[in-house]
């Protein structure tokens, strides 16, 4: 590795870890007592939960994922010390997200400078995506700061290093294998594209087994599958978590469909194409020059291994995956936006003033939703969706406390297990798959097997949404994303046979409480009888 990388550390590691973890928790503070939310209720929190009270490593009140428990792990541990308490879990998040952008600020310091680093650093902070994603109990985050810290020691060529960070980033979640994976094609591949008058295009060339160091990472996440399947009989999960994201996924139009948002989420999604169009117009213009010549780049095989892990993602992530979440790109959106402040502070005078542009774009995105459908937790709608949800079950607790309550997941989750911070006692649940009109429908054919009603947004619905009178599209969605309309709260009253007697709405979401014609005319009856007594 050139000498022209390694720079003086201008700042203490554990300082800066200090500084950069304060900086997250003022800005998270208002979002640190909500309650849990999504796949957080509807997983994780669980397996980490059942991890404090049984030790079991695979949950067995909830069907496993086969994910690696360390990240479950860490969180147990934070609570065995402090309490099981949802402050205590983002802020354990938060430590998490600290270490995250410490890497992010380090591996671009090494391959650019403490400019770049300081910018980028700022920028992925506050991307809405990653701001969201730094106090939820997920594993993304994790598996992101791990590789970052293992690109970093990758770049500077010590390779026992970047086996160990690549190794914790495949046990912090399984599909952090595809960056030693890709850096491993990638060195395999590059002597045969370069040329010999040409910069070399490989970052490191070797002619010995050390780049088999970059399958170390297969062994602990190999004994943790095995492991996995002794004591459930599935290697990748329970049946029904393989075949909704791997068996379900693989339709070349679907997969077509999927890499074309997985690239709009590297390099577009949430206001990030503002960058990415920065970037582009930036290439366009020379290079700064200052007394000592032009100002360097990032060195053209740095960013060709970028490019390379950024590409496996891509394609990977458009392959598996039956939800086509932004948070599974978190360990390539930083690199991208590495390489574009990095452009920018080679070529533009005002680069400050662009990356402050960008990052008040990002600002807005947090709390402004896109003209385009996407889901709740990657911006502040989360929070809006908590609320709505904590709202409308207290008052179904408060209102119908023996009530038999239909609903959709995770509102089914949230009525029945008190210890996500929703309902202080469990409530008896009937569960459908959502709240389109056959499910309803479907429900209002056993309507005797409940008494109320709790319906919600599932899913954001923009205004004016994009396509929305391309009927191919519309198929597409449905057949492969798993799309359908929640009925309105009126016209699901109809259906149900019943009427509204709570509803909210938040900037585009909305809960509601429909009450179904038997309980009310039980209570009309109690009311009569009250009254002849009198």
């Amino acid at each position: 590795m050139s000498r022209d990388y390694l720079q003086p550390r201008r700042f203490h590691p554990a300082l800066l870890f200090v500084f950069i973890f304060f900086v997250l928790f003022v800005l998270h503070a208002p979002l640190l007592q909500l309650p849990y939310f999504w796949d957080e209720a509807g997983y994780y929190v669980p397996a980490a939960r059942e991890l404090l009270l049984t030790g079991s490593l695979i949950p067995r009140s909830t069907p496993s994922n086969a994910h690696p428990p360390p990240v479950m792990a860490f969180l147990a541990a934070c609570w065995k010390l402090a309490g099981f308490a949802t402050i205590v879990t983002r802020t354990a998040m938060l430590t998490i997200a600290a270490f995250c952008l410490l890497g992010i600020f380090r591996l671009a310091e090494r391959i650019s400078n403490t400019q770049v680093a300081l910018a980028a650093t700022i920028c992925t902070a506050l991307y809405p995506v990653f701001f969201v994603q730094s106090s939820l109990a997920h594993l993304d985050m994790a598996a992101a700061g791990l590789t970052f810290w293992g690109l970093r020691s990758y770049i500077e060529g010590q390779r026992a290093q970047t086996a160990f960070w690549f190794s914790l980033a495949a046990l912090a979640k399984e599909t952090a294998i595809l960056t030693p994976f890709a850096l491993l094609a990638w060195e395999v591949l590059c002597p045969w594209l370069r040329s010999k008058d040409a910069e070399s295009l490989c970052l490191h060339v070797r002619r010995n087994w050390s780049s088999a160091l970059l399958l170390v990472p297969v062994l602990p996440l190999g004994i943790w599958y095995g492991y996995h399947y002794a004591c459930t009989g599935f290697v990748f999960g329970n049946p029904e978590f393989f075949r909704y994201n791997v068996e379900a996924t693989l339709h070349p139009l679907r997969i077509f469909l999927a890499l074309v948002l997985r690239f709009w989420q590297a390099v577009g999604y949430l206001n990030l194409y503002l960058l990415t169009l920065a970037g582009l117009l930036a290439l366009r213009r020379p290079a700064l020059r200052s007394e000592n010549g032009e100002r360097p780049k990032i060195a053209a095989n740095v960013q060709l291994a970028f490019l390379a892990v950024i590409f496996a993602y891509v394609v990977a992530m458009a392959v598996v995956g039956g939800a086509v979440l932004a948070r599974y790109m978190l360990p390539v959106v930083p690199l991208v936006i590495i390489i574009w402040v990095s452009t920018l502070w080679r070529r533009v005078r005002l680069w400050w003033a662009v990356v402050a542009m960008v990052v008040l774009a990002f600002v807005i995105g947090l709390f402004v939703n896109p003209p385009y459908g996407f889901s709740f937790e990657d911006n502040l709608a989360y929070s809006d969706c908590i609320l709505l949800h904590q709202r409308a079950e207290q008052f179904v607790e408060a209102r119908y406390p023996m009530a038999r309550v239909l609903t959709a997941w995770p509102a089914s989750d949230e009525l029945t297990h008190p210890y996500l911070g929703y309902v202080t006692r469990p409530m008896r649940v009937l569960r459908i798959e959502d709240f389109s009109a056959e499910q309803l429908l479907v429900a209002a054919e056993a309507r005797s097997a409940f008494d109320v009603a709790l319906l919600f947004s599932t899913k954001y619905e923009p205004p004016h949404p994009w396509f929305e009178h391309w009927r191919a599209w519309q198929s597409w969605k449905m057949r492969f994303f798993g799309y359908h309309r929640d009925v309105p709260p009126a016209a699901a009253a109809e259906i149900l046979g019943g009427k509204v007697v709570y509803s909210e709405t938040r900037d585009g979401q909305w809960a509601a409480v429909v009450e179904l014609e038997q309980i009310m005319e039980a209570q009309a009856g109690v009311s009569n009888h009250y009254f002849s007594i009198r």
